[in-house]
């Protein structure tokens, strides 16, 4: 099978087209023809390196793809052969096929494209985790996530809204914040000129949200502190702006903060089959209809180089398709 190989960490133009061995089936895994696969920023940081893959998973990049079934392992239940799916990877999406876990897969519904459907469960299932899951936003809560144009933001504009709470965003223009209000965003800060701590203070009547999801890291830590009601929780699921910063712990006691580390990708299969169905039980309704992913481009696989690019610069609203087959 073709796919995208890294041989040496670097910048685009390590990643290189080449034929490789296809990925042997477990008895309770899917084979998957690879119709289409997300790009997400953690794959440039594992083509620089900085993120490999956890021990077992595929060392070729990619973190969801769609496609067809192929062939299932033999303890497999509820899909067959020539079934559309989209799935959550540990690695591997660059490639004309991929192995997954059957727990990790998702019927694509009639309603989405298969381009629509590669870059579904990343996002989704990483806002259903972490804003849910683990920070358990309250029935009409409100949460501030950075990126709001980001296929972070795009997604978690669309599950917070489908959950009744309030949702306040930061980007990078004006442009983009115009984007995320016609969404579904309450509030969407530029971060270059605006202060989003006061946005969020606005908007929910001086109190401050329940939750904030967070990618940059140590240059936020204090402002997304200040942010966060009584009780409140931070969620971290990037470094992108620094690893390094220091608090006043005491107003963590006095106000009784949280801040939760969390990473999707190296979460038992198990773990991940359960967070799959936890998310189907809640908002598998509204897949299809109030969520839906924003597709920037669609890009052909040996683009992938420009795809990283595009990316790297942020002028994209929402999500990069690579069309591999």
């Amino acid at each position: 099978m073709r796919a995208i190989v890294v041989d040496e960490p670097g910048d685009e133009n390590a990643l290189q087209l080449k034929d490789v061995e296809a990925p042997d089936l477990g008895p309770g895994d899917l084979r998957i023809g690879v119709v289409a696969a997300g790009v997400n920023r953690a794959d440039l940081m594992q083509r620089q390196g900085f993120y490999p893959p956890p021990p077992g998973a595929s060392p070729i990049i990619g973190l969801e793809c769609s496609g067809e079934v192929l062939e299932t392992g033999s303890d497999v239940k509820g899909f067959k052969v020539g079934d559309r799916v989209m799935a959550l990877l540990a690695g591997g999406a660059y490639a004309e096929q991929v192995v997954v876990d059957a727990g990790s897969a998702i019927h694509v519904p009639d309603a989405f494209s298969m381009e629509e459907a590669a870059v579904f469960p990343e996002v989704y299932l990483t806002v259903f985790l972490n804003v849910f899951r683990l920070a358990g936003l309250p029935k009409g809560g409100a949460a501030l996530v950075h990126g709001g144009g980001s296929g972070i933001g795009t997604a978690s504009i669309q599950l917070v809204k489908a959950s009744g709470g309030k949702i306040i965003v930061t980007a990078g223009s004006d442009e983009k914040c115009a984007r995320c209000r016609e969404l579904g965003a309450d509030v969407a800060v530029n971060y270059r000129e605006g202060d989003f701590v006061a946005g969020a203070k606005q908007a929910t009547d001086g109190r401050g949200v329940d939750v904030v999801l967070d990618s940059i890291g140590a240059p936020y830590l204090a402002q997304n502190l200040k942010a966060l009601d009584v009780g409140g929780r931070l969620v971290l699921i990037g470094l992108m702006g620094g690893a390094k910063a220091e608090i006043g712990l005491g107003e963590l006691l006095v106000r009784r903060l949280q801040i939760i580390g969390s990473t999707l990708r190296a979460r038992p299969v198990g773990e991940k089959a359960d967070i799959v169905r936890e998310f189907l039980e809640r908002f598998g309704s509204e897949i299809g209809s109030s969520l839906r992913p924003i597709v920037d481009r669609v890009m052909p696989l040996d683009q992938v180089a420009e795809a990283h690019r595009i990316m790297k610069a942020s002028t994209h609203f929402g999500k990069i398709v690579l069309k591999v087959a």
